[in-house]
């Protein structure tokens, strides 16, 4: 890194004595995360764009403004990117049942209990969150409970990962879901030849199906309640995983009405719905805050429910190896449907299994180095026979730090030592391609940026374990940390050119931080503060 004082972008403008802008900010700490990873003090930005970064006496002698800033010293980074999350989802978890982190069963039943109290009627109950890795023995729970709590009202509680259910009989008989019943890609749970109300990936949503449609009136209530805690944690660009084309309408209904400001990519969850639609018949759909240009493939489901498709059969369960959400067969389909277009495949591939399918697939039709930046999403365990693919095709992994620290309790005895040397290897991940996204999937994990950011660097979760920091060999520097949650997010997106780093010409999207993420010990990371949020120079918290 080296300190910047004046950059040359600066003196592109300097026949503009006293240039009028918008906005000044002066007397910072600004990591620009440009190539060179310089650091600058001051910058000025005119409609929603960075037109000079540089130091505080060139930028305030060329520059007047009436909105200056004086930062007295702050840090300042690029706005955050998330590039692997649910930011729907998130918002619609926001007006259920919140099961994150209940150490028990009878905990989640008692804040179901509490949500009906204050939401009487028939209606559906939805909730989402709990992980019966917390629970005492760790088994999965029954619906049995659930029947003698509602045995009129239809309830449906998704756990963490959003691969697995348990729904109320109310629910499944709504559904038509029967004994036996069998599906491609999931399992109805059976017990002692009944059904146990635990649903496994696609069973899931032949139940959520019966869920009544939401309304523009919802979109809103869920979308801006995510939002303004998505700004308070220094995001300003989330990639939004599998949403359907009426998602996407009304997403980009809310935007136009300014009710929703978060920029957004988005990927097309892989749904006949979507191949027909016109933001895949059309190439796609940009707007300045919404890009619509990938698709997001389901490979397998997730370790925690053993839905992932491992290579070999799962150690704490002896003959299953998970299972694929489709096909070889509809992998290569909609590889071969996209590879001739500007779409990113995007495929969900949690065990070694199927992210072995899947890079194959990849390399089938990318055929080496290329730019089409195919990603992979999650990466999480892989063969070590298989990280050269990534690179051989220049496949994107996206990865998310948080899902090591918060797997490495119980990953071991799901996959063996052995297996497990293989999984979250993000160092590994990113000397393929020398770039590597992050991001947190929440609401599968919090939204909080810095967690990301101490688990990438010191592979620690919020507890601060392990003291030594888990597989330590996989940990990824400060700078490439940040550069993940920045710069090379935006590369994920194609988006580079618009954000991810505070340099002339690119949207005014900057965060102030009270403490400097590349300097404060790890132990202080989680305390670090965002003082300001900043999208297209408007400032939004």
């Amino acid at each position: 890194m080296r300190i910047l004082f004046a950059f040359a972008t600066v003196l592109l403008f300097s026949a503009c004595i006293n240039q009028r802008v918008d906005l000044i900010v002066h007397h910072a700490q600004i990591y620009t995360v440009n190539n060179d990873f310089t650091v600058a003090e001051a910058m000025a930005i005119q409609d929603g764009k960075i037109v000079a970064v540089g130091s505080n006496d060139d930028i305030l002698k060329e520059y007047q403004s009436d909105s200056v800033v004086n930062a007295h010293d702050a840090i300042i980074y690029p706005g955050f990117i998330d590039a692997h999350a649910h930011f729907l989802g998130y918002g619609q978890s926001l007006y259920a049942v919140d099961l994150m982190f209940v150490p028990s069963w009878q905990e989640a039943l008692e804040r179901v209990k509490a949500f009906a109290v204050k939401h009487p009627g028939k209606g559906w109950i939805k909730g989402r969150g709990w992980d019966q890795n917390r629970f005492p023995g760790k088994q999965f729970p029954t619906n049995a409970e659930l029947n003698l709590l509602f045995p009129d009202r239809p309830v449906i509680l998704e756990r963490v990962d959003g691969h697995a259910s348990i729904a109320n009989d109310v629910a499944l008989q709504l559904a038509g879901v029967k004994a036996g019943q069998t599906i491609e890609g999931g399992q109805f749970t059976m017990q002692g030849g009944q059904l146990t109300g635990l649903l496994i990936d696609n069973a899931v949503g032949v139940v959520e199906k019966q869920v009544p449609a939401a309304t523009q009136e919802d979109y809103k209530d869920w979308l801006t309640a995510a939002q303004q805690n998505c700004f308070a944690t220094g995001l300003t660009t989330i990639t939004d995983c599998g949403l359907s084309p009426e998602d996407v309408d009304r997403v980009d209904a809310l935007q136009k009405s300014n009710d929703l400001k978060m920029r957004l990519y988005v990927m097309l969850s892989d749904k006949p719905s979507t191949y027909t639609s016109k933001y895949f018949t059309e190439g796609g759909y940009v707007t300045d805050k919404l890009m619509v240009k990938g698709i997001k493939v389901y490979g397998d489901g997730a370790l925690g429910s053993r839905g992932a498709c491992l290579l070999q059969p799962y150690a704490d369960k002896a003959g299953w190896p998970g299972f694929l959400l489709s096909s070889p067969a509809h992998f290569d389909s909609i590889a071969a449907k996209l590879i001739n277009t500007d779409f990113q495949m995007c495929t969900h591939a949690i065990g070694d299994s199927a992210n072995r399918t899947i890079l194959n697939v990849y390399a089938k039709y990318l055929k080496g180095k290329n730019d089409k930046r195919w990603r992979i999403e999650h990466a999480q365990i892989m063969n070590p026979s298989d990280f050269h693919l990534f690179g051989d095709n220049s496949i994107v992994p996206s990865v998310q730090p948080t899902h090591a620290t918060s797997d490495m309790y119980w990953a071991a005895e799901r996959l063996g030592a052995e297996r497990l040397k293989g999984g979250y290897a993000f160092k590994q991940l990113l000397e393929q391609n020398n770039w590597l996204p992050l991001g947190t999937d929440f609401p599968v994990e919090e939204i909080n940026p810095f967690k990301t950011f101490l688990a990438a660097v010191a592979r620690q979760d919020a507890k601060g374990f392990p003291a030594g920091g888990f597989q330590m060999e996989n940990a990824l520097t400060r700078e490439q940390t940040i550069r993940g949650m920045t710069i090379w997010a935006a590369k994920a997106n194609r988006m580079e050119k618009q954000v991810g780093s505070i340099e002339v010409g690119k949207k005014a999207d900057f965060i102030l931080l009270d403490k400097d993420l590349m300097k404060v010990p790890s132990d202080s990371i989680l305390q670090v503060k965002v003082l300001k949020t900043y999208l297209n120079g408007e400032r939004v918290y």
